[in-house]
């Protein structure tokens, strides 16, 4: 990705995007995950040319009054980390380039490849997520 793509990227990022950590299935833990809402449908599929992702529609309950509205959500492990390591130093939000930093230092270490958490490893995890959401 050329330097100019990731700033292009950052700044949607940072002005409609969201980074957080998200269950994809009820019984899993959370994962980081990185999503974007836009009412414009060419925007988000110029970004996941980029970046992977899916896009989804929203429900417009009232298409007389507003646009339809669309979401990328990218959630590979590997996709969000290397786009977060990307973007991290040009996030201007705060508390964006904050839990940036926060996944990019801490999600790998108390992430078992194996799926296999011992009650240690669940507390870590736990906590993990608990700071994330206090930032």
């Amino acid at each position: 990705m050329e330097i100019w793509e990731v700033a292009y990227l950052t700044g949607i990022i940072d002005g409609e995007g969201s980074i957080t950590l998200t269950k994809i299935h009820k019984n899993e833990n959370r994962r980081p995950c990185i999503t974007i809402a836009s009412t414009d449908i060419e925007l988000l599929s110029y970004t996941q040319s980029l970046t992977g992702g899916v896009i989804s529609s929203k429900k417009n309950y009232n298409p007389d009054k507003h646009k339809n509205s669309f979401t990328l959500n990218i959630k590979k492990k590997e996709t969000v980390i290397g786009l977060l390591s990307k973007i991290e130093p040009y996030l201007r939000v705060p508390q964006k380039r904050k839990r940036a930093l926060w996944i990019i230092e801490n999600y790998d270490k108390v992430t078992m490849r194996n799926g296999k958490y011992n009650q240690d490893l669940i507390k870590r995890k736990l906590a993990f997520e608990d700071a994330f959401f206090e930032i």
